[in-house]
């Protein structure tokens, strides 16, 4: 995760705002939404109410007053703490969202009519269908589709990359969001969103949170503690009269504090804060996930399609050896190669240069009157013809056979299997001829970039499965695969085919991610559960994925995964660590309510707590600072280590399952140290 925005955790500004907000959130209307916290709201009240009305419920007595008001102050911070955590997760959020509206200016737009007549008018009047122009240095003024011009445009606004973009109609690039810069020459451009539609817009709402829904996953776990809150709930109201019956009175503020201490109100303060940062993780690695849902999916992936090109192989191929065949010497193979690359200005070129000087030790210069032959698609060669005559050819193999042959040349015997080992190896043999004679090959190679093969591990150490996706042939594709560490590929891939891995794979229960830029992804990236769209590519493509990828790397797509990870490992283990807390405050709480009654109790006193006053309120107070304390751990993340799904529920079990039962006896036992003297001062 190289490329992720470094930020402090939090800054004096969010500090502010998420205090204010803190107290903003205690609206009754706002905290029902979050069910655990809402009762503690309520045991607020209650508590509250009986500071000034100690008779209310029967409870009555001057100490009773002091604990009551002691009660209450515990359960508004807890509340406060709770509403703090995810004040700050909307708080970094927003932040970064200021800076995205300050691309929205109030823009002025050169639109076009039919006839082709220019007009000015103010960018939040253009609507769909539109046709703008924009020259250099204007700023385009909404999300649109080059259909005339060619030019560099600055998307550093957006994506934070200095190096300006190429942009022109037609093809994978043409798509251009508004608020970036054209920096030459000029764009016609069709605009493709209505007033407060564009992806910038969009931008904005999914990271201030404005947006954002509960996620599938944490509707189930928010269910799982509502249901957890109204079970306490009901053993607690059942409590009081066997209480009664036993001869013990129990105040009504002890019931509320062990109601609070039970219910999971360490995960219930903290659960939209941890899917909040989730999203912000994300955006702040220069993804944009168009929903909670996108981000949470990406930890349950199952299977990763990639395609080859650009994804696993840097897409340059790049001269890595000469191979002569027949009777030919290395070094005329050389010469001649490096003479037909001279003024070949394709990657491709400049390296049988680069490599065929190194290898001779040899400059060479380009010969007076030579005459340079391009590439075609037609023709499948290149190369030139000398002052002399003498005509020197690269290309395929298939195509310079046939060449030679018309020349009426031979064919050297061993060509077909050296240019067969080249192929198994998944490099691109080029073959080389000097008139009717065929001197060799160049064997072009397309590397696989530095530290995939490790990436691809980590993801099989988890179970995610990786195919790989490429145009090539069978035998080149499967050299790569193996290079790579792939778990299988498909080769010679058409875009149907992609959509039927897709399915494929869906069909046996597993969740699909794959990444694309053209407008031939698009329905391959609908069909998938997480489809990542690079910033670069068509419309069509954007508007089909569930992610952008603001730097247009493919390669992202392993990184979300991992945030995803991420994301639902953070709330798994911390929703363990909550519940294992209530097995310590249940030894710190229930002792301190009946062992006046029932001596016998005292055995579960473990912590040696001092009074059952100081014992219910250690419990409290531990229950209110464990939220904060936190709160670091939601927002960055549990961190992830690639391992199976068993040997990862096992380990975090042990950390923040046991974690969760030791800290709190620790926790509880320290603050009973600290507070019994100042209760015994107050005669409690």
């Amino acid at each position: 995760m190289s490329k992720e925005k470094k930020s402090k955790f939090i800054t004096r500004d969010i500090l502010k705002s998420s205090i204010l907000g803190a107290f903003k959130k205690l609206n009754p209307r706002y905290m029902i939404k979050n069910p655990v916290m809402f009762v503690v709201e309520i045991g607020f009240v209650v508590t509250l109410l009986l500071c000034f009305f100690p008779g209310l419920f029967g409870d009555e007595g001057a100490n009773l007053v002091l604990y009551n008001a002691i009660v209450s102050v515990i359960l508004l911070i807890t509340v406060l703490f709770a509403n703090f955590a995810e004040a700050v997760a909307e708080g970094r959020g927003k932040a970064q969202a200021e800076s995205l509206k300050k691309t929205q200016k109030d823009m002025q737009a050169r639109i076009l009519s039919e006839d082709g007549a220019e007009s000015i008018v103010s960018a939040s009047t253009l609507k769909k269908g539109d046709v703008v122009l924009v020259k250099v240095g204007e700023l385009i003024p909404n999300d649109g589709e080059v259909i005339e011009g060619i030019a560099s445009v600055d998307e550093s606004a957006i994506t934070g990359e200095s190096a300006p973009v190429l942009k022109e109609s037609g093809g994978d690039f043409s798509s251009v969001t508004g608020g970036t810069t054209v920096v030459s020459d000029w764009l016609k451009v069709r605009i493709m969103s209505n007033p407060g539609e564009s992806f910038l817009d969009k931008m904005i709402a999914l990271v201030e949170g404005a947006s954002r829904k509960k996620t599938p996953n944490e509707i189930a776990l928010n269910t799982l503690l509502v249901s957890l809150t109204i079970i306490f709930l009901i053993v607690i109201v059942t409590l009081y009269p066997i209480a009664v019956y036993s001869g013990v009175r129990l105040q009504i503020s002890t019931l509320v504090a062990l109601t609070v201490c039970l219910i999971p109100t360490t995960i219930g303060g903290l659960l939209s804060a941890i899917g909040i940062a989730g999203m912000d993780r994300v955006t702040r690695f220069n993804v944009i996930a168009m929903s909670g849902k996108a981000v949470e999916v990406c930890g349950d992936v199952d299977t990763m399609i990639l395609d080859k090109t650009g994804t696993i192989t840097y897409g340059n191929r790049m001269a890595a050896k000469f191979i002569p065949v027949g009777s030919t010497g290395e070094q005329d193979l050389i010469h001649y190669s490096v003479v037909s690359s001279i003024k070949d200005d394709t990657p491709e070129g400049k390296s049988v240069v680069e490599l065929g000087e190194r290898l001779s030790g040899k400059h060479q210069e380009a010969i007076t009157g030579m005459e340079f032959l391009e590439f075609t698609a037609q023709t499948r060669m290149s190369g030139v013809d000398l002052p002399d005559g003498t005509k020197i050819r690269k290309g395929a193999y298939d195509a310079i056979q046939k060449y030679v042959q018309e020349l009426g040349g031979t064919i050297p015997g061993d060509l077909e299997a050296r240019v067969n080992e080249v192929a198994k190896l998944g490099g691109t043999p080029l073959v080389v001829s000097v008139g009717n004679r065929i001197l060799g090959i160049i064997y072009l190679k397309d590397t696989i970039k530095a530290g995939l093969v490790e990436r691809f591990a980590r993801l099989r150490a988890i179970g995610i499965k990786t195919i790989m996706c490429t145009g090539d042939n069978p035998l080149t594709a499967a050299t790569i695969a193996q290079e790579a560490g792939v778990d299988s590929f498909i080769a010679e891939c058409k875009p149907e085919d992609k959509i039927q891995a897709i399915k494929v794979e869906q069909a046996e229960g597993k969740i699909v991610a794959m990444t694309g830029d053209g407008t031939n992804d698009a329905p391959a990236l609908a069909q998938a559960n997480v489809g990542i769209a690079m910033n670069s590519g068509t419309q069509a493509a954007k508007e089909a994925a569930n992610m952008i990828d603001l730097d247009s790397d493919p390669t992202k797509i392993l990184d979300v995964v991992e945030i995803g990870k991420q994301l639902l490992i953070t709330r798994g283990s911390l929703t363990t660590f909550s519940i294992a807390n209530d097995v310590a405050k249940y030894f710190a709480i229930i002792p301190a309510m009946f062992m006046a009654v029932i001596p016998q109790l005292g055995v579960l006193n473990i912590m040696g707590l001092s009074t059952p006053y100081s014992a219910i309120l250690s419990a409290l107070i531990f229950n209110a600072i464990i939220i904060p304390l936190l709160i670091p751990l939601a927002m960055k993340g549990v961190k992830y280590r690639p391992m199976r799904a068993e040997k990862m529920l096992s380990r975090n079990m042990l950390i923040y399952g046991l974690g969760g039962i030791a800290a709190p006896f620790v926790g509880i036992k320290l603050i009973d140290l600290l507070i019994t003297p100042l209760l015994a001062a107050l005669g409690m």
